[in-house]
């Protein structure tokens, strides 16, 4: 069962895949696309992951490991 605390390890590894510089929508795509299983069974969770993705992105910029590049997130 996935909790909102795989999120920023899914977000991280979702920004390392796509040459360490992604757009909002290429994140979600590639946790969709490897994750789903875990999402679906996450219950509440399976509901609001776009959403809580991007707290996990704001919580990564804060313990400085993102940043924001125009309109991606970029890894430090």
């Amino acid at each position: 069962m996935a909790t909102k605390a795989d999120l920023e390890n899914w977000v991280i590894e979702a920004i390392r895949a796509t040459g360490g510089e992604a757009s909002i929508v290429e994140v979600a795509k590639y946790i969709w696309a490897n994750f789903r299983k875990e999402l679906e069974g996450s219950g509440d969770l399976f509901y609001t992951w776009q959403y809580d993705m991007r707290w996990a992105a704001q919580n990564l910029r804060g313990a400085t490991k993102l940043t924001f590049s125009g309109r991606k997130w970029a890894l430090k």
